[in-house]
């Protein structure tokens, strides 16, 4: 500035050229059970005609001077049920043996047509009331948003990576349906990682575009805090005014007139919450909000475009994108350069935490640690702190002061930690691309979801990362 010289280059004037690589596309293709090595004796089955029974394995039969291999299937009048070991595909794997004993049908009873019936009509009940929701919407014209601005493509053209394919497919979908007058109700899915957050940006900065309200609902403070700050910096270099609302804002910014884009928990479906014209809403993690919450979310939702970003669907959620209801764009593709999670799952070894905690550190890496009980894990830290004394160990839980919880997370952000020992709070969107070990102490007590979406926080680099998931005998 006190030179009063400016230095403009041939990128800031005109955009950069991308030269994109197309990739050759693998299509995986289902295919049926060929053999039964998925099937133990012992193992509850259902077959399509007589219900549920218990697999009893292979037999061989001789039927007119001809022996087969028949499978047994036991049913609860002590009947059996001979199945040409051809037919495999008429029955499926109800549960294993280790599972809750269910009550077994009788062969030739009428309870296994009565249960059909049964929940045949409370599935037509079901889709008659989403028919009938996303009727109502299809029938209300949409607001129809208008063609790319200058804007929209010098904003696109910031974007510091390669897209890939499945991400401009998604990007390329979600703009035909603004551009249109159906009202939007899109489902992105896609791994952790892999550039749901970039198919959001455009969207809601063509809904700005058109001088449009945007909601952007997640689940956590700490994920709108980094939503929010990623937001501001891609947007700083244009008229875009955007907003944070959580339990970290002060009552005073809570109650102030919202702008073009806003950030938000929970906290923007308050009834104190006035949109002056909302068009896009987008929901991160929707399987992250409980019931109430769904509920305030269906108001917003008359008459809005939405778009919902997950990597581990709901199975309604799924279920409506699959059979058409809803529509969905899937993301498949890693991000380049992306190399896979090296995922282990042993007993917990101290020697072993020791080991991977030094592998990372000398690497100038971070380790997220999880311990998902509040009561100890000051004492888990300690721990952890005795087996690599020369790292920073500090922990983090969902019932600190909001600001000191915010403080530390931002000091890992910054890497002045070494090792975060932290609850499940970081399992939702945290991007730290230097953090690449994760180690999770009794992973045994936690969901495949909630794992898939913790483990999902390392490996968003192209360093190897490394994933141990440790549970006690």
């Amino acid at each position: 500035p006190l030179l009063k010289f400016v230095f403009i280059t041939e990128g800031d004037m005109f955009g950069v050229e991308k030269k994109r690589k197309r990739r050759k596309k693998t299509n995986y293709q289902g295919k049926a059970i060929q053999s039964f090595t998925e099937l133990s004796v012992g193992d509850y089955v259902v077959h399509e005609e007589h219900g549920l029974g218990i697999y009893k394995g292979i037999e061989k039969v001789e039927r007119d001077k001809v022996i087969k291999d028949y499978i047994k299937i036991e049913y609860g009048d002590g009947g059996n049920l001979y199945l040409p070991a051809t037919r495999l595909e008429s029955i499926q794997k109800y549960a294993g043996a280790e599972a809750k004993k269910p009550k077994l049908n009788k062969l030739g009873g009428t309870e296994w047509n009565k249960t059909k019936t049964r929940v045949r009509g409370a599935v037509q009940e079901i889709a008659r009331d989403l028919v009938k929701l996303y009727a109502a919407r299809q029938e209300k014209a949409g607001f129809q948003y208008g063609t790319d601005t200058v804007w929209q493509r010098e904003f696109e053209e910031l974007f510091p990576y390669d897209e890939t394919d499945d991400q401009m497919d998604a990007i390329d979908a979600v703009k035909k349906d603004m551009e249109s007058r159906r009202i939007m109700d899109r489902l992105i899915c896609g791994d952790v990682g892999y550039g749901k957050t970039e198919v959001a940006l455009r969207a809601a900065f063509k809904a700005v575009q058109d001088s449009k309200q945007v909601v952007y609902l997640v689940p956590t403070t700490i994920l709108a805090q980094q939503h929010y700050n990623t937001f501001v910096q891609r947007m700083k270099d244009f008229p875009v005014r955007v907003d944070m609302l959580s339990r970290f804002c002060t009552p005073a910014r809570q109650k102030r007139t919202l702008e073009d884009l806003v950030i938000g928990t929970h906290r923007v479906l308050s009834k104190d919450m006035q949109f002056k014209d909302l068009g896009l809403l987008i929901i991160d993690e929707e399987q992250r909000f409980g019931v109430a919450h769904k509920e305030k979310i269906k108001h917003l939702k008359e008459n809005v475009d939405v778009l919902t970003l997950t990597a581990t669907p709901i199975p309604r959620t799924l279920h409506m994108s699959l059979a058409g209801i809803r529509d969905m764009s899937v993301l498949e593709e890693p991000p380049v350069d992306r190399t896979p999670i090296q995922t282990y799952v042993m007993e917990y070894n101290e020697e072993m935490v020791r080991e991977a905690i030094n592998r990372e550190l000398a690497r100038n890496g971070q380790v997220y640690y999880v311990y998902n009980r509040v009561t100890d894990i000051d004492e888990v830290a300690g721990r952890v702190q005795a087996l690599v004394p020369d790292a920073v160990v500090t922990f983090a839980h969902g019932q600190m002061r909001e600001h000191e919880l915010e403080r530390i997370m931002a000091d890992f952000i910054n890497g002045e930690i070494d090792v975060l020992v932290s609850t499940t709070i970081i399992e939702t969107g945290l991007d730290i691309s230097n953090a690449n070990t994760m180690i999770i102490h009794d992973a045994d007590r936690m969901g495949l979801s909630q794992l898939y979406q913790l483990r999902g926080r390392v490996g968003r680099s192209n360093r190897t990362s490394y994933a141990f998931l440790m549970y006690k005998r």
